[in-house]
């Protein structure tokens, strides 16, 4: 058996010319974001006493619609939310854009200019995701797109007859490029993040719903339902365990 075996589902969209190919072994997996509860972060060595998460590198924004939604939640952001707000200030803004024209947060002593750091007085973790919750708001509303979706992935491909096959996954190291495998530590391959009384489908409902769209979430549910989650293939991280 091959080590990463992975079972999946495909249907047709009934309202579009589209196939939803679902990755059933990572969305009927108990996987949950562990962050400050045993993350090891995404450096090269073990870290989780920085307690960083997958926040060291910065987000890379998909598109400037991306980086001005983010700017727009930044502004509503306090000092008792945003540990660098005022570090933000000072450099012109929380965002920059390389030479070749990427556009990513900024870095601050080695991680997300968004990162709360271990000490900070109104708590560790993403200010924008504090302050969203704070003002009883959705998270993925306010942060940048890889973040709210990680480790959720769509692939999209459109064929010679313009049909187009879309793809819900985890996201492997493979998409993080070179850099991933270099990566101590990834949470879809250790069983300590697999931990959540949920299923990834039901506790990322919002993520799904934004990622696909309600139709094509309702009939993936429908099936799940119909089928019974007990009989499908274990993660295969919880395999190795």
């Amino acid at each position: 058996m091959p080590e990463d075996l992975h079972e999946w589902v495909s249907f047709e969209d009934p309202d579009e010319d589209r196939t939803w190919v679902f990755d059933l072994t990572y969305l009927t997996s108990p996987w949950k974001c562990i962050f400050g509860e045993g993350c090891q972060g995404v450096l090269t060595g073990p870290a989780e006493d920085l307690q960083q998460g997958c926040c060291s590198y910065g987000a890379h924004f998909v598109d400037e619609d991306d980086e001005l939604t983010t700017l727009a939640y930044a502004a509503r952001l306090t000092r008792e939310q945003w540990q660098h707000k005022e570090v933000a200030r000072r450099k012109g803004g929380p965002t920059k854009r390389s030479k070749e024209g990427e556009i990513k947060t900024r870095l601050v002593d080695g991680a997300c200019i968004f990162l709360n750091r271990v000490g900070f007085a109104g708590g560790i973790g993403c200010a924008l995701h504090r302050g969203a919750l704070e003002a009883g708001e959705r998270p993925l509303d306010w942060k940048p797109d890889v973040c709210w979706q990680l480790p959720l992935r769509l692939d999209e491909h459109t064929d010679d007859d313009g049909h187009v096959t879309s793809t819900l996954r985890e996201w492997k190291r493979r998409d993080w490029g070179v850099g991933g495998f270099e990566f101590h530590w990834w949470c879809t391959d250790d069983p300590q993040a697999f931990v959540d009384h949920r299923r990834v489908y039901e506790s990322n409902r919002d993520e799904i719903v934004e990622l696909v769209g309600p139709v094509a979430y309702a009939l993936l549910v429908e099936y799940l339902v119909a089928r019974g989650t007990g009989q499908l293939l274990p993660h295969p991280a919880l395999r190795r365990r």
